[in-house]
């Protein structure tokens, strides 16, 4: 299902081109909620506007409860389909923002579902989200940034750095 566009010992030269200021806003939250195992309202919401802005007055609508309840599950959840699961009952969350949240605060290997990062794994059409596409997705990410010796962040920044200069 996927093939990457470009040779697995290049990952470290395209994530060296992606704009890591970008990443700042996300740092912060997303270290505090790996320490604390679960997600704030405002760390939610900062994670969820970088990844999509638009999903802000629908995200906004979750209780502070529900968001460290479902966060705090999904984090400390040994299923795979619990993890993703259980934060696609927040609204305002689609597979995209689930992925990001996992991505970037479980302790986990987990891979950014994103348009730009599909393309560059050779999906020409951003395919159904479902938790085998998911899976799938995160078993090859993770086979890449072995096999390319780097971490899942300059994994994810190289596929999306790629299509971002090729697409």
């Amino acid at each position: 299902m996927f093939r990457l566009r470009f040779p697995a010992k290049d990952v470290r030269s395209w994530a060296a081109r992606y704009p890591v200021a970008f990443d700042g806003t996300i740092e912060v939250p997303a270290a505090r909620s790996r320490a604390r195992g679960y997600l704030t309202k405002p760390e939610f919401l900062r994670i969820c506007r970088w990844k999509t802005p638009r999903s802000q007055p629908t995200c906004a609508r979750n209780g502070s409860r529900l968001v460290a309840e479902a966060t705090r599950l999904a984090l400390s959840a040994r299923s795979e389909e619990l993890k993703i699961g259980n934060l696609l009952i927040l609204a305002g969350v689609s597979w995209p923002t689930a992925s990001v949240i996992l991505h970037l605060c479980d302790r986990g290997r987990y891979p950014i579902l994103d348009v730009r990062a599909l393309w560059s794994s050779g999906c020409a059409r951003t395919p159904p989200y479902t938790f085998e596409v998911w899976w799938a997705y995160v078993r090859f990410t993770r086979d890449l940034a072995r096999r390319a010796g780097c971490s899942m962040r300059e994994d994810d920044r190289a596929l999306w750095q790629y299509s971002k200069e090729r697409q």
